[in-house]
């Protein structure tokens, strides 16, 4: 007996992992956060061929007003999008303390994700989008697009080919001018559900003049420069490398020098992931060069990116790809990238495909890299300040980290930071069970691994 269409889609439904896609096979977007990131993703879902637009999301009503036309519905609160049946899949760029929460709801709504970088704010509900993807068989892409660039995908290949030898070390270089953001008297923004935008974090008054963006400084909502821009460089070393799961041992120390105003998160900031026989050390600078000037500082040729290195030469570069050296800085070969411009297709070809093997980014690889970042951050907030005498022996001794603290301590000085006076804060080294995801040796540390959630917007374990 010849099916009908309905009963055909009917029974495709019931299919794990099996999805139905709009009129015309468009794969519908909706995109969740219109800040500078959100604005982007709008911009380029909508010039995807088979990609249509269906849905806008901000909480911020003046951010919307400004987007609504380039879809048919809009909505301050995201709950609003996940309900919707022409919704396929969900683009998330809002603060990080929403990530996370938002993709886990809209796996269980049957949606596919795009989930900005970092995936999560603490290591446990990043996890829970790992879980929630498996669950609900959806196709859940970090935000992390270096991946996605066909330079970085041919030099990673060159150097797991071991055209270098061993990889010796990886050294994340992100050096990123940010001023201090100020401080206000406490108040609430009055032009927007305030509530709403706190969702699972503390309903707190803002102390800073700026609600948008400096988020990012302040840890009930952000990851400070570890977690906004140091993933990226994190996640392309762990891809270069081949370097899988987290590293055994993480200690952070640095502080937030120069300016006094309401963020809480480091300006400068020194993290050891002691992976095993390669660590990687990620260095994130705000200050200039110099007090008084804005230009940045340099490593090797590289202001923000990676330095890979390996037995016979070394890899240097991220954005547009990058360039393989030998031991005298001679160039060897070079990869020319786009940057990951291709990362948005690439997602949806995984949508229309139902394979998460097809993702240049799947969730899990987000999550490790995310998880480098808050081990980090909770070794650097449950330190203490010391000599830098102090803090050399903490990192172990390494030439590297010798070498990276003295040039961290005159970077300092040129900015008239007198670390005898303003020492640096040493971070507890925490032990880290990779299996578990979990730290061993410190009940405080446990305590920050685990995020606390407000009612209605409480985060529940996936099963």
């Amino acid at each position: 007996m010849r099916q009908s269409r309905r009963t055909f889609l009917a029974a495709a439904l019931s299919l794990p992992g099996l999805r139905v896609l709009g009129a015309n096979d468009d794969v519908r977007v909706a995109v969740i956060g219109l800040g500078n990131k959100g604005k982007g993703h709008v911009a380029h879902f909508g010039k995807l061929d088979g990609v249509r637009l269906v849905a806008l999301c901000d909480v911020d009503p003046e951010r919307l007003d400004a987007q609504k036309a380039k879809a048919a519905f809009c909505a301050t609160d995201p709950r609003r999008i996940l309900e919707r049946k022409d919704v396929d899949a969900v683009v998330i760029a809002t603060p990080n303390h929403w990530h996370a929460l938002l993709a886990v709801w809209a796996c269980e709504a049957g949606k596919d994700v795009y989930v900005e970088k970092p995936v999560s704010h603490n290591v446990w509900e990043g996890r829970q989008i790992v879980r929630a993807a498996a669950r609900y068989n959806c196709i859940v892409q970090a935000g992390t697009q270096y991946r996605s660039d066909p330079g970085l995908r041919e030099a990673s290949q060159f150097i797991r080919q071991g055209n270098l030898g061993k990889v010796l070390w990886g050294h994340v270089v992100w050096y990123e001018f940010r001023p201090s953001i100020g401080r206000k008297e406490p108040h609430k923004p009055d032009w927007l559900d305030y509530d709403l935008y706190c969702g699972p974090a503390p309903l707190e008054p803002l102390t800073r003049p700026r609600l948008h963006y400096d988020w990012h400084w302040v840890w009930s909502t952000g990851d400070g420069d570890l977690g906004n821009s140091g993933i990226h460089a994190i996640d392309l070393c762990r891809f270069l490398a081949g370097i899988e799961g987290l590293p055994p041992r993480v200690l952070s120390l640095g502080g937030r020098f120069g300016y006094e105003d309401a963020g809480q998160t480091p300006n400068t900031q020194l993290t050891e992931l002691d992976y095993q026989p390669a660590p990687i050390l990620v260095e994130n600078r705000n200050l200039p060069m110099q007090a008084g000037l804005k230009a940045m500082d340099h490593l090797r040729g590289i202001r923000e990116g990676v330095i890979l290195q390996c037995e016979h030469g070394y890899f240097a570069g991220m954005r547009g790809g990058g360039s393989i050296f030998d031991n005298d800085n001679k160039r060897l070969k070079q990869f020319v990238g786009d940057g990951g411009a291709q990362h948005a297709a690439n997602f949806i070809a995984a949508v229309r495909s139902r394979k998460a093997a097809d993702l240049n980014a799947p969730i899990v690889e987000g999550h490790i890299s995310t998880s480098c970042c808050h081990f980090g951050n909770i070794s650097y907030r449950l330190g203490a300040g010391a000599p830098v005498a102090t803090a050399k022996s903490a990192l172990g001794g390494s030439k590297l980290a010798d070498e990276t603290l003295g040039r961290i301590e005159q970077h300092l000085k040129a900015n008239g930071v007198d670390l005898r006076k303003t020492p640096l804060r040493v971070g507890c080294p925490l032990s880290v069970d990779a299996l578990r995801e979990a730290i061993t040796n410190s009940r405080e540390a446990q305590s920050l691994d685990r995020g606390r959630y407000r009612e209605p917007y409480v985060l529940k374990e996936v099963a």
